[in-house]
C-alpha cells in the first residue's frame, strides 16, 4: 500500500509534457473561390486589395482591385478577366502625376504569350484601364518566358533570358534582355537598355582596315613613280644642257 501511494504521488508531481503547435501563419489562408491576394498601401489610409477568384478552373477567371480611401471614407471596386494566374502585383507612378498606377502580372497558359500585364492608373476614385504594349518582333527574338518584373527608380523593368532555337531544342544564350516601360500621357514607352547578340548582328568590318593599308600601298607606289619620273626628266634636262654647251 505504502509504494502505491508513493509512486501515485510521485506521478501527480509531474510536469504535463508540452504539446508541440506549429508556428501561427501571418499570412491568412484563401477560402474558395479565391485565389490569389495582396494588399499594397499607397499612402496611410490609402489602400489596394488586389484579388483573384474563380471556380472550376485555374487556367481563367477574374481579378478584382478593392481600393480604400479610409481618409475620405469612399471605397471603389474594379474588375476584369483574367487569362492564366496572378504572379505578383506592382505599384509604381512612372509619370510622377500623384496617381498611383497598379500593375498586375499573370503567367498565361499559351505559348506565345507568357506574361500578361493588366495595368490601371488610379485618379479621382476612377480606375482608367492602360494598353500594356506586346513584344516587338526584334524584342521578342529567342523570348521563351521566365520574366522578371520589377519597379526601379519609379520605372517598370521586365528582364527574361534570350534563347536560340525553337521548341524543345531552344537553348539559352546566358544572355538577357532588359526594357524599360514608362508613362506619357497614359500611353506606355518602352525602351531596351540591353545589348545582346541578336540586336547587334551586322556585316563583317574586317575588310576594312586592308582596303585602307591597300590603298596606301597604292598611293606611295604612286609617289614612287611620279618622284623617279621627275628625276628622270631633271636628269634628260641636265644631259641634254651639257651637251648643247659642249656643242658651244
Amino acid at each position: 500500500m505504502l509504494m502505491v501511494a508513493a509512486l501515485m504521488a510521485g506521478c501527480a508531481h509531474e510536469a504535463p509534457k508540452p504539446v508541440s503547435t506549429p508556428p501561427p501563419s501571418n499570412k491568412p489562408e484563401l477560402m474558395d473561390p479565391f485565389r490569389f491576394h495582396k494588399m499594397i498601401e499607397v499612402s496611410p489610409g490609402d489602400d489596394f486589395d488586389i484579388l483573384s477568384w474563380g471556380r472550376g478552373s485555374s487556367a481563367v477567371g477574374s481579378f478584382i482591385i478593392l481600393h480604400s480611401d479610409s481618409v475620405n471614407m469612399k471605397y471603389t471596386t474594379t474588375t476584369g478577366d483574367l487569362d492564366g494566374s496572378i504572379v505578383d502585383v506592382y505599384n509604381s507612378d512612372m509619370d510622377v502625376d500623384g496617381n498611383p498606377e497598379i500593375l498586375i502580372q499573370a503567367k498565361a497558359t499559351d505559348t506565345s504569350n507568357y506574361a500578361i500585364i493588366y495595368a490601371f492608373e488610379f485618379s479621382n476614385d476612377k480606375a482608367q484601364k492602360l494598353d500594356f504594349p506586346k513584344l516587338t518582333n526584334s524584342q521578342k527574338k529567342g523570348y521563351r518566358g521566365n520574366d522578371n518584373f520589377y519597379i526601379q527608380d519609379g520605372k517598370f523593368m521586365r528582364e527574361f533570358p534570350i534563347y536560340n532555337g525553337a521548341g524543345k531544342d531552344a537553348k539559352p544564350t546566358g544572355q538577357k534582355r532588359l526594357l524599360q516601360y514608362g508613362l506619357k500621357n497614359n500611353e506606355f514607352t518602352v525602351q531596351q537598355l540591353s545589348t545582346d547578340s541578336t540586336a547587334t548582328k551586322s556585316a563583317p568590318m574586317a575588310s576594312q582596315p586592308v582596303k585602307s593599308t591597300t590603298i596606301a600601298k597604292s598611293t606611295s607606289s604612286s609617289k614612287k613613280k611620279k618622284h623617279r619620273s621627275e628625276e628622270q626628266t631633271t636628269t634628260h634636262h641636265k644631259k641634254k644642257k651639257h651637251h648643247h654647251h659642249s656643242d658651244e
